[in-house]
């Protein structure tokens, strides 16, 4: 039989997990920022919803409007 305080710390931790379910839940379910292009989770650009690698290529291209190449 196992002891009384690991009985009581048990019981605890199932009334937290309770409590907290709705949060544990929400924070399970993030969603991830992906390319729109190539669906790349790392290097992403916000303002563009593109990887890094996905807005030079476009970039270079000219495929994205008033974006050109800096050289100094």
């Amino acid at each position: 039989m196992a002891k009384r305080s690991a009985i009581e710390k048990n019981a605890r931790r199932s009334k937290l997990a309770k409590r907290t379910a709705g949060k544990r839940a929400r924070l399970k379910t993030r969603v991830r920022n992906r390319c729109s292009v190539t669906g790349r989770p790392r290097g992403y650009y916000r303002k563009f919803r593109l990887s890094r690698i996905a807005l030079r290529e476009l970039a270079s291209s000219g495929r994205i409007p008033g974006m050109v190449k800096s050289s100094w």
